[in-house]
């Protein structure tokens, strides 16, 4: 896996980027020539036009990756795949017909646009159905040993299985007698050398997934491995880097303790992150403010009430704060005085609250919030005080997802859908301790362009 500003992509879906890149800019370059010859005038040089060709490119790959073209689900399905990729097309059309209003010098001209966009989905068409028919072979997924047999080794064992993975999972060494979780697992005393087993079954990873490490840990042996050119590595780690979340089952506090991360309070990545969340909360403010004034006179129409409500939430550092939202629930939802957590069909949901939070429209007046400094663009979700207090009781590390900003978009919010339940809730604090440890400006621009995907197609929302 490539490591981009500590977080992990895998190799495949950078270089299916980067082809994809390339098959966008050069279809580009090739509708300018064939406008250029049926207008019969001379193409020119390519410095002549690059600044064009660029945005072109560079608008179309960002869009696939706004609605999900690098998601397991695109990668698998042809079909899926081609759907995402005209809704891509289109909002590339969008972003570049605002661009050719204000800098028209900028873009390619509106029949070039159109040559190059029937090129760029002839041309990622052919691409994907390449990767789809190549998909399945074993040539392009990671080779894995893993050291155990237990309850830990079935959960990888389980993880390979999972369609998309990328993962084949080539043997299983028993480290301890006790270890039977895993069928057809290879007792420990069976492989006399370590490093060459591992070389013969072409494992590029060694994975420690034993139930006890203490005595049990052959560090001679996974020395050898790891000279061989055989990367080694702990389940935590590997889960982290294979899922995205911290996975709790596998963590300690030492392991968090002495990890790389955790290192948000940077000064300059925390000053470009609260300058971006000032200017960006004014911009979406002012474009967005016909919709909150559209919304708010049909949450009027629709039910009595208010139209905005306030409520407490706990934000930095464990400090509570006032959030405003556009009220999309029945004004008795909480008669009884007691924090309820919101579920899937939720009958206190009004017939046009279900349609804004849908859409995230109710979420809008909470950009006050971000401009204030009290919340940031992306961050995990903020909790209310009663569901806080209940979920640090039960859920390790709970309290640590409060040393950054609540967001109104999130890691745990375009991977995990709304939760409502402890299990929900443990899921979630799992993808928002990895977002709190691997945090960086590429992370929170990845976060940005999914949250795209969550809204136009809003599965998990309630």
């Amino acid at each position: 896996m490539f490591r981009l500003f500590k977080h992990y992509v895998p190799h495949a879906v950078v270089w299916l980027a980067l082809i994809e890149f390339a098959v966008v800019l050069l279809s580009a370059e090739a509708a300018w020539h064939l406008y250029a010859h049926q207008a019969d005038f001379d193409a020119g040089g390519l410095g002549e036009r690059w600044l064009p060709l660029l945005t072109f490119a560079l608008s179309n790959s960002l869009a696939m990756m706004a609605v999900g073209m690098y998601g397991t689900e695109a990668l698998r399905w042809l079909g899926f795949a081609t759907a995402r990729l005209i809704a891509a097309i289109s909002l590339g059309v969008i972003f570049l017909s605002l661009l050719r209003f204000l800098l028209p010098g900028a873009t390619l001209w509106r029949a070039n646009s159109l040559y190059a966009i029937v090129f760029v989905i002839a041309g990622i068409f052919l691409v994907r159905f390449a990767v789809t028919q190549l998909g399945g072979t074993e040539a392009f997924r990671r080779r894995i040993l893993v050291l155990g047999a237990g309850p830990r080794a079935a959960r990888l064992a389980a993880l390979a299985a999972r369609p998309g993975s990328g993962l084949s999972i080539v043997g299983h060494i028993a480290m301890a007698g006790n270890e039977r979780a895993v069928a057809g697992a290879l007792p420990r005393g069976a492989v006399a050398n370590l490093a060459e087993h591992a070389v013969t079954l072409g494992a590029g990873e060694v994975v420690l997934a034993m139930e006890e490490r203490r005595g049990a840990l052959p560090l001679a042996a996974l020395l050898r491995v790891k000279t061989t050119g055989v990367h080694v590595n702990d389940i935590a780690s590997f889960i982290e880097r294979e899922t995205g979340r911290i996975d709790l089952a596998t963590t300690n506090p030492s392991g968090l303790i002495f990890s790389d991360g955790f290192s948000a309070g940077q000064r300059i990545s925390k000053v470009g992150k609260r300058l971006f969340d000032i200017m960006a909360s004014l911009v979406v403010l002012i474009v967005g403010l016909p919709l909150i004034l559209v919304a708010a006179i049909a949450v009027k129409l629709d039910s009595k009430g208010p139209v905005f409500y306030r409520q407490q939430r706990v934000g930095l550092f464990g400090e509570p704060y006032d959030i405003v939202k556009i009220r999309s629930m029945r004004t008795d939802a909480e008669a009884a005085g007691k924090a309820v957590w919101a579920s899937e069909n939720d009958p206190r949901i009004t017939r046009v609250g279900r349609i804004i939070r849908q859409l995230r429209i109710d979420e809008l007046p909470q950009l006050w919030c971000v401009l204030k400094g009290e919340m940031s663009f992306v961050g995990p979700r903020p909790e209310r005080p009663a569901f806080v207090e209940e979920l640090t009781r039960e859920l390790p590390f709970y309290a640590e997802r409060h040393m950054v900003k609540p967001g109104l978009t999130g890691w745990a919010q375009i991977n995990y859908p709304y939760g409502a339940s402890i299990e929900d809730a443990r899921a979630k604090l799992e993808y928002d301790l990895y977002y709190a440890k691997n945090y960086s400006p590429f992370l929170d621009l990845l976060i940005l362009l999914q949250t795209v995907r969550v809204v136009l197609w809003p599965e998990g929302a309630r």
